[in-house]
């Protein structure tokens, strides 16, 4: 089987490596040709993946079509903010029969829609799984033990992407909740930022948990008002992916919240990060999203108006704390 990978950062080469391992041919594109050619020639990828060497069932290639012709499938694992152009120019090369795998966490800014709905509109020809969960790409190029979710609304489709991806370190399960998986993987990055906030200012894991247990009751609360499914932010693309992004070093959300919670301004957080950090443009999606369909997420307007209206981080925690007085049996959704 031949797969494509479009996209050569930290995630899209882990999956790389994972599946070559598998046995199976993998090209991968990226705009970065220097990225490319240490790729080809030096079997590593420094900038994204330290000490990991990449097999040589791994080949970059520069030229998108080059890396679409002749795949069973293709894998969309750009920042989500390129996603649409990248969906574009990909779209004359795709052929009927191709399946498209969604590694990409977010919603657009503009149009607050889904990764998965993208997709549809620029390739409408071709199946779309997404696969998202808890899966640090530092531990997936490794081999750790990991597991995640294939989700379609075909289930024909997930099954066929269980069965390639899957091994015995990468378990995979389905589902048929694509909204409630998405947006579990979009709104996490928020959480993490201001569990890192939290981390920042020196508060302990009484805070964190705070943080994290109230903040999948905002991902619940928007997600079924989207029309998901409640129960699957119980899984591994709701309560496992935000576990694994607010308490991991690895998470680039929560690094750069520590940042800020020290002081830092949110450019010079994002420019130490040296990667996209999603959790950002995340908030100012999901911040306009809640107000327009009416869902309450005090976490997130705490988080927005620290990343983008200058406001001090422990006043934004002090808010929340002295919200009205409130049952934790309140229905959350």
């Amino acid at each position: 089987m031949k797969i494509g990978i479009l996209g050569a950062g930290s995630w899209g080469s882990a999956i790389a490596i994972h599946l070559a391992k598998k046995g199976y041919s993998v090209e991968v594109w990226d705009k970065n040709e220097d990225l490319l050619k240490e790729i080809n020639n030096n079997h590593t990828n420094t900038k994204y993946l330290k000490n990991v060497e990449i097999p040589d069932g791994v080949k970059g290639v520069l030229e998108l079509s080059e890396c679409i012709n002749d795949k069973e499938i293709i894998v969309f694992a750009v920042p989500s903010h390129a996603l649409r152009i990248v969906c574009k120019q990909a779209s004359s090369f795709l052929t009927e029969g191709q399946i498209i795998v969604s590694l990409v966490k977010g919603l657009e800014n503009t149009t607050y829609k889904r990764m998965s709905e993208i997709i549809k509109e620029e390739c409408p020809n071709n199946e779309v799984v997404v696969l998202s969960g808890p899966t640090h790409a530092e531990e997936v190029s490794v081999g750790i033990p990991t597991t995640i979710v294939a989700a379609s609304e075909n289930i024909e489709s997930a099954l066929y992407i269980q069965d390639v991806f899957m091994d015995s370190n990468f378990r995979v399960y389905t589902n048929t909740d694509v909204v409630g998986v998405e947006i579990g993987a979009a709104v996490k990055n928020i959480v993490a930022l201001a569990a890192g906030i939290s981390d920042g200012l020196g508060y302990g894991d009484n805070t964190k948990a705070a943080l994290m247990t109230r903040g999948i009751a905002e991902i619940t609360r928007l997600g079924v008002k989207l029309g998901a499914n409640p129960m699957t932010f119980a899984g591994l693309a709701g309560i496992g992916d935000l576990i694994v992004t607010c308490t991991s070093m690895h998470s680039r959300n929560r690094r750069c919240g520590i940042l800020l919670g020290q002081g830092m301004d949110l450019k010079s957080a994002m420019d130490s990060i040296g990667m996209v950090v999603e959790g950002v443009h995340a908030t100012e999606a999901v911040y306009n999203l809640a107000k327009n369909v009416g869902v309450e997420m005090p976490i997130v307007n705490a988080l927005y108006d620290v990343l983008f209206n200058n406001r001090n981080p422990r006043e934004a925690v002090n808010e929340l704390m002295t919200r009205d007085k409130k049952s934790e049996l309140e229905i959350i959704i």
